[in-house]
């Protein structure tokens, strides 16, 4: 019921009512398209699974299967059978699928990444296997406590770190995408999502990623990141496509 009344206005109806209700909501309530970010919730409450609730918040294109063609799902953590669903609270179940597979897949690999491009060698110390071990015995109430995450920790920073850094909004690594979509590099994701190339290339549905450049240029919606998705991969394969041909 709730990811029905949450999907029944249009993105840009809720960003409409967002903004009017913005001066009177506390500031961390203001979110950047909010629209976008409800009916990603809308589609996440409408899982009836653990797995598949988690799958709906971390997957960019909901149905990939139908993206690229002639493909089928690849085994993940989230379905390894050794791992059955069940076993672990929501949010437990939740951290432990983001340890298998958002950590090393992409926190660390955009860590790795940065660092060394610097010629840094970058450490995380949180990540020693025996505090992480430990972490896993604690109970959720000294991991969450009220609205506060990583509580905890907060408690032993606290005798080290000025309050004002540590209880300060969190800030991401987000560029704006969206704008430069439709901006500066416009021109550029127009040749690689052309849909004669996408036809003649034959990995990817053309009308699919069509139907969501088409929105995003329109501003109905913030395709960013599925966009950006099927524009690296247009990307590498015009750098290899002598590879690939052969």
């Amino acid at each position: 019921m709730v990811s029905l009344v949450l999907n029944a206005p249009s993105p840009q109806a809720w960003q409409r009512f967002s903004e009017i209700l913005a001066p009177a909501l506390p500031k961390p309530w203001v979110q950047r398209h909010s629209g976008d970010k409800l009916q990603k919730l809308a589609v996440a409450l409408s899982a009836t699974s653990q797995d598949e609730f988690y799958l709906k918040l971390v997957s960019h294109w909901e149905k990939s299967t139908s993206l690229v063609l002639g493909s089928s799902e690849l085994a993940t953590p989230v379905s390894d059978q050794r791992f059955p669903e069940g076993a672990l609270g929501l949010a437990d179940r939740m951290m432990f699928l983001d340890t298998l597979t958002y950590l090393p897949d992409d926190i660390l690999v955009k860590l790795d990444r940065a660092s060394m491009a610097a010629s840094l060698e970058a450490r995380t110390p949180m990540l020693d296997h025996t505090l992480v071990e430990f972490a896993w015995t604690l109970p959720q109430c000294l991991k969450v406590r009220g609205k506060q995450g990583k509580w905890l920790l907060r408690q032993v920073s606290y005798g080290y770190v000025p309050p004002s850094l540590l209880d300060r909004p969190k800030s991401g690594f987000a560029v704006p995408l969206h704008a430069w979509l439709r901006g500066s590099l416009r021109e550029w994701a127009e040749t690689l999502l052309d849909e004669a190339r996408l036809k003649a290339e034959g990995f990817l549905q053309p009308f699919l990623v069509r139907a969501k450049w088409k929105e995003h240029l329109a501003g109905r919606r913030n395709w960013q990141y599925p966009l950006w998705d099927v524009l690296m991969f247009q990307a590498w394969l015009e750098d290899n496509r002598r590879f690939v041909s052969s």
